[in-house]
């Protein structure tokens, strides 16, 4: 078999033997090029900033949310019921209740304690102290919340959740941080570079198969799907008359919708239409934050967009090489993006 290969190998011109060889080493280059770490600074303060508004936006029905059967607007227990059938790994808010009853502590006072500890955690990740413990402390709090809550979720919660899994694992602090302050040290830049490179090509596929279900039905084509999200409460908050008004550019503005997810993971990379196209999909997600009042939606995924292409594209980075966001032929990064 590995004669074969070889001997396939050597028939092919000069050229492109070495391009195959040289293949595994450029991929890695690709991976683990260097990057500043304003991506990471992005990251940070944005999902802080995130978490924060997410907390005081469900204040008065916390406990309500996210009380046990029978004592609260949903049920926390069927909720963790149903996640143990997925997985019993998977972190819920009833493992602090538990615990707590140990201590004496009531199922009220562990809820109210979790709101508290989640905008104390975002708070210190906001100005960057202890940036690591507080990245994995608001991913735990967080998922815990999300997972609980059951029904009372939706995507903003699961982008959330992957911004701050990403967060948790990249190479902080960042230079804004409080932490940079008596460390002075940055993390090697092919580490920061390879997360957010992963940043990057998840993105991607979240575009990509979300576009592509879009397209595979017909209600994005005919402008239907938009007409139900635009007049569905508590999203209606455009007039119904001038919908019907305009409704000749609904068609238009569905399938620019998914054109425009499909397109994401090809014309991100590419040279002369990767600022367009990023500039684009930051403005879709504006649109959708105003016409439909999902402002936790819209600011979550520009924060992503931001973090992750934003730097090398959007604007000049003040430190570190190219983002390696464009391709020559020969798949090496060009210097000069």
């Amino acid at each position: 078999m590995n004669s074969s290969r070889l001997t396939i190998l050597n028939n092919l011109p000069i050229r492109t033997q070495s391009s195959i060889k040289q293949l595994p080493q450029r991929l890695r280059e690709w991976l683990f090029l260097s990057s500043s770490d304003q991506w990471l600074s992005i990251l940070r303060i944005g999902l802080s900033l995130q978490l924060i508004l997410y907390t005081f936006s469900l204040r008065t029905d916390w406990s309500s949310l996210l009380a046990g059967t029978g004592r609260g607007l949903g049920s926390r227990d069927l909720a963790e019921a149903l996640l143990s059938l997925e997985s019993p790994i998977i972190p819920r808010l009833g493992w602090l209740v538990v615990a707590a009853k140990q201590l004496g502590l009531s199922e009220a006072t562990v809820l109210n304690l979790s709101w508290y500890c989640l905008t104390l955690v975002s708070v210190f990740l906001l100005i960057g102290l202890f940036s690591r413990p507080m990245a994995i402390a608001s991913w735990f709090l967080h998922l815990g919340s999300v997972k609980s809550g059951g029904p009372a979720t939706y995507g903003v919660d699961a982008l959330t959740t992957i911004g701050l899994f990403y967060l948790m694992l990249s190479p902080l602090p960042d230079q804004l941080s409080l932490d940079y302050l008596w460390r002075k040290k940055l993390c090697n830049p092919q580490l920061l570079g390879f997360w957010r490179r992963v940043l990057q090509l998840h993105l991607c596929l979240i575009y990509f198969f979300s576009g592509l279900t879009k397209a595979l039905g017909n209600d994005w084509w005919n402008g239907i799907n938009l007409w139900r999200a635009l007049t569905r409460p508590p999203f209606d908050l455009i007039s119904a008359d001038i919908l019907v008004r305009f409704k000749h550019f609904l068609p238009i503005t569905g399938v620019a919708v998914w054109l425009l997810e499909i397109g994401y993971p090809f014309l991100i990379w590419h040279r002369r239409l990767r600022r367009p196209w990023l500039i684009a999909i930051l403005l879709m997600h504006a649109g959708v934050g105003i016409a439909m009042g999902m402002y936790l939606f819209a600011s979550v995924m520009i924060v992503l967009n931001l973090a992750a292409f934003g730097p090398g594209i959007l604007w000049h980075r003040t430190q570190a090489p190219d983002d390696g966001s464009s391709f020559s032929g020969s798949m090496i990064p060009s210097p000069n993006n």
